[in-house]
């Protein structure tokens, strides 16, 4: 028995490892691969730089915030479904009833948090024109 709870512990660790490699290993390779110089164009500090190429019209525009909703929507949703997977893992080891019951509250709750944005209109793409100054 102690030598299973040993196991799961080194399998939460491997899985913390992993998430933080995950995590911090974009940042360290971005560090270790980025360009110490900067070019004379890309100097200019009166210019919203995104490419590296000179940007055309005004930097200050306006986006809709249906987008970020939108990202929060999957991003919450993304990680409830992370926990779909060991629930489905102890399913493996045997099927009870209780446990489907959970489950079936737990994706009902989601349903409704996408019942609830579909009503709000997230997940209608409107186009909006705004008037530049």
């Amino acid at each position: 028995m102690a030598q299973q709870s040993v196991m799961d512990l080194l399998y939460v660790a491997a899985f913390f490892l992993g998430g933080l490699g995950f995590a911090a290993g974009p940042f360290i390779l971005a560090f270790f691969l980025a360009p110490r110089k900067t070019r004379n164009y890309i100097n200019k500090t009166s210019q919203a730089i995104e490419c590296g190429m000179v940007p055309i019209g005004d930097a200050w525009i306006r986006f809709g915030i249906v987008y970020y909703l939108y990202a929060l929507i999957f991003l919450a949703f993304d990680v409830d479904v992370l926990f779909l997977f060991p629930v489905a893992m102890t399913y493996n080891q045997g099927f009870v009833l209780r446990d489907f019951v959970e489950l079936l509250i737990f994706v009902g709750i989601l349903s409704l948090a996408v019942a609830y944005a579909w009503q709000k209109g997230v997940f209608r793409w409107e186009r909006k024109i705004y008037k530049t100054r």
